[in-house]
């Protein structure tokens, strides 16, 4: 089972990685964008190419962060531990699908298996919190039932 919540969080790490890596090329790019509209242009359209070029880097920095905070989140999960409730960290199986929680980064694909990383702060990561195999919970008219906590 570790084998398997390791395989998940580093696909939880390269899904974090790959946004830091986006973000860094956009700041990097408008600031090329930026750089190149100073030697070409002058007066108010010189002003608008940079301020909107700005307003891109200001944007993909804002993205930068969130993948930042994500990337801490993730360093605080300790996949090699076996939950009997769920918490962050473990895989929860329900009638309605298998989550892991963890951050959101979406599907993630095991080989026919497929897994929904979802932050323990999200609504169904809430609803999953401390519960239990056998449990129960309700979310948007859906009653999900734990079958299994690993």
């Amino acid at each position: 089972m570790s084998d398997l919540k390791e395989q998940l969080y580093k696909m939880c790490v390269d899904y974090v990685q790959k946004r830091i890596s986006e973000a860094r090329q956009a700041i990097d790019d408008a600031q090329d964008s930026s750089d190149e509209e100073t030697k070409s242009s002058a007066g108010d359209k010189y002003e608008t190419g940079r301020e909107m070029m700005q307003q891109v880097a200001d944007q993909a920095q804002v993205q930068l962060n969130e993948a930042n905070k994500l990337m801490v989140a993730l360093s605080t999960i300790v996949y090699s531990t076996n939950h009997s409730n769920a918490d962050t960290g473990s895989i929860v199986y329900t009638n309605h699908g298998q989550f892991y929680i963890s951050i959101s980064a979406g599907t993630l694909s095991i080989g026919q298996q497929s897994f929904y990383a979802v932050s323990p702060a999200s609504p169904i990561g809430i609803k999953l919190s401390g519960k239990k195999t056998g449990d129960e919970f309700d979310l948007n008219g859906r009653v999900y039932r734990i079958e299994r906590v690993a």
